[in-house]
This record gives structure tokens, C-alpha cells and sequence, in this order.
């Protein structure tokens, strides 16, 4: 399994999440912005996720609500600013702490042989908002969202290898 690499340095505002995928940039893209995909991997192990909406165009907005095994929700939402093969940037504002708005900024790496090269880089408003995000687990979250979206890629380089040639 692919490692993830979690950077949080002290006294700064952001965070620096990096993954490899066995899966061409193609894939990748699609399964970040795709609204039944997006469903299938977003979120902590143990939540379940609904896309209520996902508009993946500049100025296109975005909102997920999560439920998690206790029957407890959490919403989020956000705007689309640039979606390109390339590069996903967005906003993300937690609904439990309104007005403490993150940057998102998704860098899509084509490393060749079917690999891609994910560089997720939050931005937090403070390093106060950055540092109250790690105190909820947020590693051990994003570890286990990326573990999730690595099977949905293979699930979906299974569908394609399986799909009759046109």
C-alpha cells in the first residue's frame, strides 16, 4: 500500500498531504470529482458520505454531508475556483464551525506507467484554525480517506480493463 506523506509544520497555516496512486491521472481526476464517486471514498473510515451537490466547474459549488456510525452528521461545502486535469482548487468550510473557510488546492501529477501523483495543500485562515483541525485526528482522517479512494481507483482501472472495446 502506497504511504501517505502528512506535513503540518509548527507556527505555519497549512498542511501538505501527498499520495501516489497506482491509477493514471485520468482516474484520479474522475474519482475527485465525479458526485457517485466522491460518495464512495470521501470522508473517515466508518462515515458515510452524500454529495448533495458537486459542480466541478470554476464558480461551481460543492456540499457534503457526512454520517458517521453513532448517527451523527457533519456538513461541508465549498466553491470550485479552478478544475482542471491538472488541478482541483476549492474551498472547504466545515458547517459545525462557520466562517473558518480553507483553501484547497489538489495538484494531479502524471508520473507515467498508469501513476499519479496526488499534492493535496490546505491553507487554514490562521495557524490557530490549522492546529484545532490536527487536534481532531485529522492525520489518522486523511490517511484512511486516501486508503479509501486508492480501492475505488482500483475498482475503477478494473471496470475499464473489463469494458468492451468500442
Amino acid at each position: 500500500m502506497a504511504e501517505t506523506q502528512f506535513t503540518a509544520e509548527a507556527g505555519r497555516q497549512d498542511i501538505i498531504i501527498t499520495r501516489e496512486f497506482d491509477a493514471p491521472r485520468d482516474l484520479v481526476f474522475r474519482a475527485c470529482t465525479e458526485p457517485d464517486l466522491v460518495a464512495q471514498w470521501w470522508g473517515p473510515k466508518g462515515t458515510t458520505t452524500a454529495v448533495e451537490k458537486m459542480d466541478a466547474k470554476p464558480g461551481g459549488t460543492w456540499r457534503v454531508v457526512q454520517r458517521d456510525t453513532e448517527g451523527n452528521t457533519f456538513a461541508m461545502h465549498g466553491v470550485f475556483h479552478d478544475v482542471t486535469s491538472e488541478r482541483i482548487v476549492d474551498t472547504v468550510e466545515y458547517e459545525g464551525m462557520p466562517g473558518h473557510v480553507v483553501l484547497e488546492t489538489e495538484t494531479l501529477e502524471d508520473l507515467g506507467g498508469g501513476r499519479t501523483k496526488m499534492t493535496d495543500h490546505l491553507v487554514f485562515q490562521s495557524v490557530e484554525d490549522r492546529d484545532a483541525m490536527l487536534q481532531q485526528d485529522m492525520k489518522e482522517g486523511m490517511v484512511g480517506t486516501l486508503d479509501l479512494l486508492a480501492g475505488v481507483l482500483e475498482n475503477l482501472k478494473t471496470q475499464k480493463q473489463a469494458a468492451p472495446a468500442r
